[in-house]
């Protein structure tokens, strides 16, 4: 075993407030190392920080050299096997056929041009890879965004077979399934447990509910030593005051003096008292409740699909769909990737894809719609709200309840990390007041805390919705109907 130290470790992007001030931390090569931390904490910035691409102040050490998850492939349209040979040169085929059956990759898919495969395939022939470059360190950065359910399920279960890797993921039940330990990236500092993420989670939020109950105890104390304090120095004063005329001043003098040695001895304990609650309630993540304006339609049905079948050329997207969306209903879509979720949402936006069957909407329907993707998000946060017709202010108190920083509301969205820009477009979602809310996979690198807010949001308005989302535990919570496709 080996370790991986980070001491004193500070750094900083150009103009910008520190992402690490001072942290020291170690692991251990061979943990199965859950990285899990708020948007814009830090995760992704760390292992880029591991691979050298950027100056810092303190050192990191570690004796293995280190590969970065997801790899950048130059040219998809190479064929699977000589893009996979180049990752993995070293690997014999059989080796790498191995590592592909077991993700349920079959063997003829080497054969194809990368591009083809879906982001899934995709996702589990560059993980095979990845296992197979022996005396490297594997830094796995959000590999669960383009899995679906059974997908994330069979690499979970693929990496708790593995030995020595950090990951970074939001999916409660993912984490669940592989890691053992896990390193939390807090407000105040970073915090190594053993154990799963329910484990951690468990524990992290005991820990903030004794520190918020101490800190309740603390006001009081700190409120009752003030007032005591007072009244021994009134005490002390009254006390001196009466020496005037006073027959036997020295007694006086020594009972004024002892009052005001009390009076100083209290604000001391309270002093003590205000240092200890200082040091409470650091790390406390303050999520709080987000609201929502749905729309009441009168139409008992808001959207149907009957046989839709969106094509791309002369290939069909899906097979044929026949479903409703109910008022009052949270209609998840399930099914593999590549199965036409997303083009049916698209489809229903009214984009232009060519389908057969039918989709029909409820006349004078409004929908909200959070799409997936979110590279064209470019410029400034006023005018984005400007540009989809929004209230700034709303918008922007909105993303602050999500855990932006104010300091990024005068960035450009375009050097955003991937979860503040999945939340910008979930926010302009929620200050849309619609009748439908159509969002298409919209935890994709969004953090715990947030897909807590959405879930509670979600039970709380019971809004019209149709989804495509793949996290089972956020699925569980808020959904009313499945539909397998």
């Amino acid at each position: 075993m080996s370790m991986i130290q980070a001491k004193h470790l500070t750094f900083s992007y150009p103009g910008g407030d520190p992402i690490f001030e001072d942290v020291s931390f170690q692991v251990d090569t061979g943990w199965r190392l859950g990285f899990t931390g708020r948007n814009g904490r830090g995760k992704t910035t760390f292992l880029q920080l591991l691979m050298g691409q950027y100056e810092y102040a303190g050192t990191i050490t570690a004796s293995v050299e280190f590969d970065y998850f997801p790899y950048r492939v130059p040219d998809p349209s190479r064929p699977v096997a000589e893009v996979l040979s180049r990752l993995c040169p070293s690997a014999p085929e059989w080796e790498l056929v191995r590592e592909l059956s077991a993700l349920e990759v079959g063997r003829e898919t080497l054969e194809r041009p990368f591009e083809t495969l879906s982001h899934g395939e995709q996702t589990k022939s560059l993980l095979a890879a990845l296992f197979l470059n022996e005396g490297r360190f594997p830094l796995i950065d959000e590999p669960t965004n383009h899995l679906d359910a059974r997908g994330r399920a069979l690499v979970s279960d693929y990496l708790s077979r593995k030995r020595g890797f950090i990951l970074v993921s939001h999916d409660r039940r993912f984490l669940d399934g592989c890691v053992d330990h896990i390193l939390s990236l807090n407000r105040a500092d970073i915090q190594v447990r053993s154990g799963s993420f329910s484990s951690w989670l468990e524990e992290f939020q005991c820990r903030q509910q004794s520190e918020l109950e101490q800190d309740q105890q603390l006001r009081l104390d700190i409120k009752r030593l003030h007032q005591s304090a007072r009244r021994a120095e009134s005490w002390s004063n009254r006390v001196e005051a009466s020496k005037i005329g006073a027959y036997d001043k020295g007694f006086v003098g020594h009972k004024s003096a002892k009052m005001m040695k009390r009076a100083k001895s209290i604000e001391a304990r309270r002093q003590e008292a205000a240092g200890r609650k200082a040091e409470l309630l650091k790390n406390l993540e303050r999520a709080e409740p987000l609201k929502l304006s749905p729309l009441e339609h009168h139409a008992p049905v808001l959207a149907e699909f009957s046989d839709a079948v969106v094509w791309y050329g002369d290939a069909p997207a899906c097979r044929p769909a026949t479903f409703q969306v109910r008022r009052g209903e949270r209609v998840i879509l399930e099914g593999k990737n590549g199965s036409g979720k997303s083009s049916l949402l698209k489809a229903l936006m009214g984009q232009p894809l060519r389908h057969t069957g039918t989709i029909e909407t409820a006349p004078g329907l409004i929908i909200s719609y959070a799409p997936q993707d979110t590279g064209h998000l470019r410029g400034g946060l006023r005018a984005f709200a400007r540009e989809q017709e929004i209230d700034e202010s709303l918008f922007k108190t909105i993303l602050r309840k999500m855990g932006f920083e104010r300091a990024l509301f005068d960035q450009d969205m375009a050097d955003f990390s991937q979860g503040q820009k999945k939340k910008v477009v979930l926010a302009a979602s929620l200050c849309c007041p619609a009748h439908l809310y159509v969002w298409d996979e919209p935890l994709n690198y969004i953090d715990l805390y947030s897909r807590m807010q959405i879930e509670a949001l979600l039970r709380e308005f019971s809004p019209s919705m149709l989804l495509v989302e793949h996290d089972r535990a956020f699925l569980e919570a808020v959904g009313t109907q499945w539909v397998k496709l």
